[in-house]
């Protein structure tokens, strides 16, 4: 009789670890998918506002809620605003994401002209972005458009614009490629120094 139990016990245990870790398995699905996704900052692009090796947290729902694995949306959420910066499919291979800043939205002509970013003929302020080369004018990364926003999708640009391969080179957003929208950095690490960047631990990306 308490061998019965004995085996009886020990299938109890298994099982009971056995669904807590179907179930951490499908939350941490359930949360990668719709509710945030980390991401690591692998390039220059960004530098000003991201650094390479900057670990960020982004919000998967900041958007709308889309069918797994699909541009397909179950729930269509805000749309991008100016100034937002987001993860998304790389047009030219969606198994690559890539974080811009959105500059255009649908319908707006975007146009550069001597490194000077126009939005429907008007200059736009933009204190986030760094030149690596200030002095050197170069055609299409530094003089480009004027194009026109096409419908539901965006123009993005990195905020390093000397050292972005962006919209100027490879075109818009499509917004069911849109995956995540950043939020904020939990660990940053410098590989140079080999250290961490405690200071950005916790702020805020915008």
């Amino acid at each position: 009789m308490s061998t019965l139990l004995q085996k009886s016990s020990k299938k109890s245990l298994i099982r009971e670890y056995g669904e807590a870790l179907l179930v951490a398995l499908v939350l941490a699905f359930v949360i990668r998918t719709f509710v945030v996704q980390a991401y690591k900052i692998p390039s220059e692009s960004m530098v000003g506002t991201l650094l390479v090796g900057d670990h960020l947290l982004a919000s998967k729902f900041a958007y709308g809620i889309k069918i797994p694995f699909t541009h397909s949306y179950i729930y269509r959420g805000d749309d991008p605003a100016y100034g937002d910066i987001i993860i998304f499919e790389y047009p030219n291979d969606p198994s690559v994401d890539y974080i811009k800043r959105v500059i255009g939205l649908p319908g707006d002509v975007i146009t550069v002209r001597d490194k000077r970013l126009y939005r429907n003929g008007m200059p736009v302020e933009e204190g986030y972005i760094r030149y690596e080369q200030p002095n050197i004018i170069e055609p299409i990364r530094d003089n480009f458009g004027p194009v026109t926003v096409p419908p539901d999708k965006y123009f993005v640009m990195g905020d390093n614009r000397d050292n972005s391969l962006d919209s100027r080179f490879w075109g818009f957003v499509d917004r069911g490629a849109i995956q995540a929208k950043a939020w904020r950095i939990y660990w940053s690490w410098d590989d140079k120094d080999n250290s961490p960047r405690w200071s950005r631990i916790g702020k805020a990306v915008r």
